[in-house]
């Protein structure tokens, strides 16, 4: 059982209007709220009234997020160094960022403290997406140089592995070591433009070797990347079932 309480408090209230130019008080009161301590628990009776105004919302919002956008063979759940859920979650990354701000993205990544839950076997509604990305980080792309993204690879290397897409690599003595982005090796000097988050393109996550690129940010959610790639699979006829492609792999396997 919780329990709520409430301290003393008195507060002086006053009432001013312009009146001809000049300040008039209206009225002054002194308040006093006495301290009470509420009980939280299954015990304490509902509030009728309190429950049919919540009704309305929790039905509409019960509608929204039990709509079905798509549907996986066997679901999906995350896993270091990578899986089937963080390889689609960043492919979406990567092919929504594309479209959103009209260039060619290099690579996309996402952290994979960021995922929050799976995408059950089965139908999947708008509410799994919402369990998936609770938090409203927004798509954004960044233009870096290529030593600062070998700095972010080694990064992820030493994490144990993120979501990526458009990139490869091994983890070996926890450093990302034969680095690929697209067919190509990663080069120290050259300019790559990747998608990510606000969040850690701003120095979430310790990515902080990201924070000298200034993102560009429209505003587009990266949650609503992540539905509207799964709607765009589901319209073409083809079920969620990401896998595994040894995008990241260990030295010893």
């Amino acid at each position: 059982m919780w329990m709520l309480s409430f301290n003393k408090v008195v507060k002086r209230c006053c009432l001013f209007v312009l009146l001809m130019g000049n300040l008039v008080a209206l009225s002054a009161q002194t308040v006093m709220v006495v301290p009470q301590t509420y009980p939280i628990g299954l015990n304490v009776p509902k509030d009728s009234g309190l429950s049919t105004m919540l009704s309305t919302y929790k039905d509409s919002v019960t509608k929204v997020m039990g709509k079905v956008i798509g549907f996986s063979t066997y679901g999906m759940y995350k896993k270091q160094p990578e899986s089937g859920l963080g390889n689609l979650m960043a492919d979406a990354t990567k092919t929504i960022a594309e479209q959103v701000y009209g260039q060619k993205v290099d690579a996309a990544f996402l952290n994979y403290g960021g995922i929050r839950s799976y995408l059950p076997k089965g139908d999947i509604t708008v509410g799994n997406v919402f369990e998936l990305m609770p938090f409203d980080n927004l798509l954004v792309i960044q233009k870096v140089r290529g030593d600062s993204l070998q700095q972010l690879l080694n990064h992820m290397a030493n994490r144990k592995g993120w979501p990526i897409s458009g990139i490869t690599f091994v983890i070996d003595s926890n450093m990302a070591k034969k680095v690929v982005i697209g067919t190509k090796q990663l080069y120290a000097d050259s300019i790559y433009s990747i998608a990510n988050s606000d969040y850690t393109a701003n120095g979430g996550d310790n990515v902080t070797m990201l924070k000298p690129f200034k993102p560009i940010n429209n505003g587009y959610l990266l949650r609503d990347a992540i539905m509207n790639y799964i709607k765009m699979w589901t319209e073409l006829g083809h079920p969620i079932d990401a896998k595994p492609e040894k995008r990241i792999i260990y030295a010893n396997q």
